[in-house]
């Protein structure tokens, strides 16, 4: 009874905000569940990752009890990387998923020692971080120097918009973002962005936090993440706004569903997507042809 008296009480808080959120113009766009102009997203955006970059990988280990971690770990199995491959992290800048994808690949190469053509792919091999906030990227290469892989040509850390990416057309063999899509101002561009720059046979991968719809978890989920979430910000990291806006951002994210059809919409074919916890996070997916 508690339970459900203290979920309905958050409903009741959420939902006008939802609802004032749904009636956006077409010169505005959502900041969590505020109205906001197009064009002062990107910077509000930007000052929630600024604050949060130094404590950014410590909550979230705290926010997922460390499971982000076995989240990050499937989706870089889903992409199977290979080496002389060139890969686009979008989103990145911690280098979270770029680590594991170079390990995996450091992994190939090893069960090859001495074979000289897997050696010159090594070579070749190529994983660009792509991330527009430059304190984000900072962090990334100072792990990145901790872990000894500072002078690691296979590495490449670049500020860009995911909007508006600088690499070429069909240049890459594989694409992913992971928990950076909704942050964005218009998911299509970024959507349209990633088909443009992957190569024919090339994956898009996106891992992100969606929507739990199983009701009782649900509720449960709903609770944590608008009672517990902002206030482990202040504690852990001093900052309860930004993980506030956080937790709202994942309710105005689009469904597993109407996501999936917004890939195929963009000109990915075999989209598909896995739902990890009941629907915490979903890895969605699809392929160039």
């Amino acid at each position: 009874m508690a339970l459900r008296l203290l979920t309905r009480n958050l409903r009741n808080r959420i939902s006008p905000n939802l609802c004032s959120a749904s009636l956006l113009h077409s010169h505005a766009t959502s900041f969590g569940f505020k109205e906001v102009r197009e064009e002062e997203k990107s910077q509000m955006v930007g000052k929630v990752f600024s604050n949060v970059a130094s404590n950014y990988d410590l909550m979230n280990d705290f926010m997922s009890a460390g499971l982000h971690r076995l989240w990050k770990d499937r989706l870089v199995s889903k992409l199977s990387p290979f080496p002389g491959m060139k890969h686009l992290d979008v989103a990145g800048g911690t280098g979270d998923v770029a680590f594991r994808i170079l390990e995996s690949i450091n992994s190939i190469r090893r069960r090859a020692l001495q074979d000289p053509i897997n050696d010159d792919l090594q070579e070749e091999t190529r994983i660009y971080v792509c991330d527009i906030n430059q304190n984000m990227l900072n962090v990334g290469k100072n792990r990145a120097l901790e872990r000894g892989l500072g002078e690691d040509k296979s590495l490449v850390w670049v500020q860009g918009d995911a909007e508006a990416l600088s690499f070429e057309d069909n240049s890459m063999d594989g694409y992913t973002i992971a928990f950076g899509i909704r942050n964005v101002t218009h998911i299509e561009k970024v959507l349209t962005e990633a088909y443009r720059v992957l190569k024919r046979g090339g994956r898009f991968l996106s891992l992100e936090l969606s929507h739990v719809e199983i009701p009782v978890f649900k509720e449960l989920y709903d609770l944590y993440s608008f009672s517990v979430i902002p206030r482990l910000g202040e504690v852990v990291a001093g900052d309860r706004e930004s993980y506030q806006y956080l937790v709202e951002s994942i309710r105005r994210f689009p469904p597993q569903e109407k996501f999936a059809s917004m890939i195929a919409d963009a000109g990915f074919q075999k989209v598909e997507y896995e739902n990890l916890v009941g629907g915490v996070v979903a890895i969605h997916s699809g392929l160039k042809i």
